[in-house]
């Protein structure tokens, strides 16, 4: 089965994961990423980033490789951010949404605070699933490595090996 293990990272805990996913199984490893970066310090991050993700921006987004027709699975893994995913992740779902809906999909998220599970449900309805064939979130796994982090990460692969 071909994978793609497709992410947007700003501090590297979601970018850390994926790359740890597309080992595992194999998968090929892509980077979404937005054509005006988002500030990546201060109370300018949260509140730009937090604005645009609840109101649902669709930043343009650099050219990524990605043809939905190579792949039987894509692994979606996204921050959340104010409980939902990332702008530049929304973007890529919503130009891909044709290619996405016959495909088996997994969703991984990484967050620091709050909103994951409002994140993965916002997520599925987007797509227009009712699961995902596998779902997880960690906390901060580069920041604030654990073990728990660790042992879900390993859960989540193992599921879809």
């Amino acid at each position: 089965m071909k994978t793609a293990v497709v992410y947007y990272s700003m501090s590297g805990n979601t970018e850390y994961a994926a790359g740890k996913i597309a080992e595992a199984l194999g998968a090929d490893l892509i980077r979404v990423e937005p054509v005006k970066a988002y500030p990546t310090r201060g109370l300018r991050k949260f509140i730009h980033g937090g604005r645009a993700a609840v109101t649902g921006a669709t930043p343009e987004l650099l050219p990524c490789p990605f043809d939905a027709d190579l792949y039987d699975r894509v692994v979606l893994c996204s921050p959340v951010w104010a409980s939902n995913i990332t702008p530049p992740m929304r973007s890529f779902v919503t130009r891909n949404i044709e290619g996405l809906r016959n495909k088996r999909i997994a969703c991984l998220l990484s967050f620091s605070g709050g909103g994951a599970d409002k994140a993965a449900s916002k997520l599925r309805e987007l797509i227009g699933v009712d699961a995902f064939e596998a779902e997880t979130v960690l906390t901060d796994p580069v920041t604030r490595p654990s073990e728990e982090n660790e042992r879900l990460l390993c859960e989540f692969c193992e599921k879809l090996k």
